[in-house]
């Protein structure tokens, strides 16, 4: 879709200078703005760029002026804070994009399943029996939504998604490819011939609003009850989360993490790349965990830790310090130990003993 300057401005309660007519259809970089396209500046580190920028249209601020002549073609739209109102423009765009309805075939939708008229199927989907799929929501192609699962208002699973049966996606979550919803959590017994009994794992997923899950992450079902994901939390991909985790509101994880069943994690936490975090523990609410580190023990509110196993990240730092100048103090150990050698004969003192 084209827009004109104009339109733009309007939608960013913003004021043209310029062509009010020229048209877009895109979005660009400052640096590779191209005719058609609309760009933005709001770090004055890119400021240069604009004066040879090939954007049909651009976002400054208000009080921007510029030093040099700008180019010809260049409309500018004049706005309180460029980069929030970039932001609306890329969600926009990200709208219309995946601006998609109905049933496309081949899938199989079960005649048990309530999909909204609103909603899109992607070709090659699978929605079982006694499914919801509500209103506005995009499962794209070869997803799965399996037996009484629910996928929420304005939700998008990208292609490749499995939701097992009886796990619940909430409202306008975004769930990316290769994603899988409540696999069985890792629970064996081991028998008296020392052999592992599969514990079946009845319990399911749920995921409240406003929720983002990356690709290739996993989510297992809980044993029994449920795996939760609170509102608002963002994962990223190639995540585990265990059977009967709770990962708290707000709470980011980053890529490569691992957290074992029963751990709890609360509200507004960090948890950096590549964290291992053992089973049954608590994290409190505001917690960071700098990457790479490994958790063990439960964490109060606001702990900030890093390390394996993980303690204050100030002491870590301190002790990394510590850690780097060993081989220079092992140096200067051996210095001291020939130098007392040398001492020791000289004055014809015994060694001591061990």
């Amino acid at each position: 879709m084209q827009f004109t300057a104009t339109q733009i401005a309007e939608l960013l309660e913003g004021e043209v200078d310029g062509d009010a007519q020229v048209l877009v259809s895109d979005l660009a970089k400052i640096e590779e703005g191209r005719p058609g396209t609309l760009t933005f500046l709001a770090n004055p580190k890119y400021t240069d760029f604009l004066y040879a920028t090939g954007a049909s249209i651009a976002v400054v601020a208000k009080e921007f002026r510029p030093t040099q002549e700008l180019p010809k073609r260049l409309t500018l739209i004049r706005v309180a804070d460029p980069r929030a109102c970039f932001s609306r423009l890329l969600k926009m765009n990200e709208g219309l994009r995946y601006n998609k309805r109905g049933i496309e075939q081949p899938s199989f939708v079960s005649p048990t399943a309530k999909v909204a008229p609103g909603a899109y199927i992607g070709a090659f989907s699978y929605i079982g029996d006694g499914a919801v799929v509500e209103e506005d929501a995009k499962v794209f192609p070869h997803c799965t939504v399996g037996d009484g699962a629910r996928i929420g208002k304005g939700t998008r699973l990208h292609a490749n998604v499995t939701v097992y049966p009886r796990c619940v996606v909430g409202a306008n979550c975004i769930i990316h490819s290769g994603a899988v919803i409540g696999a069985d959590g890792y629970g064996f017994v081991q028998d008296e011939k020392g052999e592992q009994e599969k514990m079946p794992q009845v319990g399911n997923v749920i995921i409240e609003d406003e929720v983002e899950i990356g690709a290739n992450t996993t989510v297992d079902r809980a044993t029994l009850g449920h795996t939760i994901i609170r509102r608002g939390a963002k994962l990223d991909n190639l995540i585990q989360v265990g059977h009967n985790v709770e990962i708290g509101a707000h709470t980011l994880v980053v890529a490569q993490t691992g957290i074992a069943g029963s751990t709890r994690i609360g509200d507004h936490c960090v948890i950096g790349g590549q964290v291992g975090i053992v089973g049954h523990i608590h994290i409190g609410n505001r917690v960071k965990v700098a990457a790479q580190s490994g958790i063990g023990t439960n964490l109060p509110d606001d702990a900030v830790v890093q390390g394996s196993p993980a303690f204050a990240i100030g002491d870590y730092k301190r002790s990394y310090v510590l850690f780097r100048s060993l081989p220079l103090l092992k140096q200067q150990i051996d210095q001291l130990k020939k130098t007392l050698d040398r001492l020791m004969a000289a004055t014809g003192t015994e060694k001591p003993q061990g």
